[in-house]
């Protein structure tokens, strides 16, 4: 794994050619229960090569590698730099009922697609030709002009991603702008899944984030599943109940 001082010198690599580059990673792919939710961070080399990056970024790495302290408090950091304009960042998740429906996979791209959206609308990439002097005024007020961005994504090419992307296998540990990313969508999952856990207690959802601990099995084999379980992640597990079909969180059918 590099060095974290080194995360910051790999992103003014790739930004090589391009004016900005979108760090982008998610959470929650694993978890038994609960969203899936990724976070997307823009940079620039102002930023990078700016005074907080060259102070600071030695704090920032992958989410999981930092305590829950080091990530709030760097959330509030990020904060502050995007109210400055130094930085873009944005989340986005997909549910429980989009996790069933399109697979973790497909629920994942969705998450992504939808944290970039609030960053980097889709328009941005067309490549249309600049009108010239004979163009109508309708072709001229139509023109997107192309922004030049590298989107760099946490992990294996995504197949049918409705944005171009450079897919970084373990970007999160090697990318400044992609570690940032993780923690911006652990932070936000992880509030997500603290507010869950009092519409259901029982399940420890504060404390275990969803995640398949040996308490939140146990939980699900003694009270079941409820309406932030992912069913098809838990078959094995509810085969243990007595009657798989007593649910308490589910609605009467």
């Amino acid at each position: 794994m590099p060095k974290r001082r080194q995360l910051r010198s790999f992103d003014l690599k790739k930004l090589e050619g391009f004016d900005s580059l979108i760090g982008v990673d998610e959470v929650g792919r694993g978890a038994l229960a609960g969203p899936v939710v990724a976070g997307a961070v823009l940079v620039t080399r102002a930023f990078l090569e700016g005074r907080w990056a060259a102070a600071k970024a030695g704090r920032v790495n992958d989410s999981k590698q930092l305590s829950a302290a080091e990530r709030e408090a760097l959330w509030g950091e990020f904060e502050a730099l995007a109210a400055q304009g130094h930085i873009h960042a944005n989340y986005g998740s997909a549910s429980v009922e989009e996790i069933e429906l399109h697979n973790i996979l497909g629920a994942t791209k969705l998450a992504m697609r939808r944290a970039l959206e609030g960053i980097y609308p889709a328009a941005a990439f067309r490549r249309t030709e600049e009108p010239d002097l004979f163009s109508s005024l309708e072709e001229r007020e139509a023109f997107v002009p192309r922004v030049s961005c590298r989107i760099l994504v946490d992990g294996l090419p995504l197949k049918g991603f409705p944005y171009p992307h450079t897919a970084i296998v373990s970007g999160d540990a090697k990318s400044l702008c992609v570690a940032m990313g993780s923690i911006i969508a652990k932070v936000a999952r992880d509030r997500m899944m603290a507010e869950l856990d009092l519409a259901y207690p029982g399940y420890g959802f504060a404390r275990h984030k969803g995640y398949g601990t040996d308490d939140h099995r146990e939980a699900v084999v003694r009270l079941g599943r409820c309406p932030i379980h992912r069913e098809m992640f838990l078959r094995k597990l509810l085969a243990q109940r007595e009657d798989p079909n007593q649910m308490d969180f589910l609605p009467d059918r």
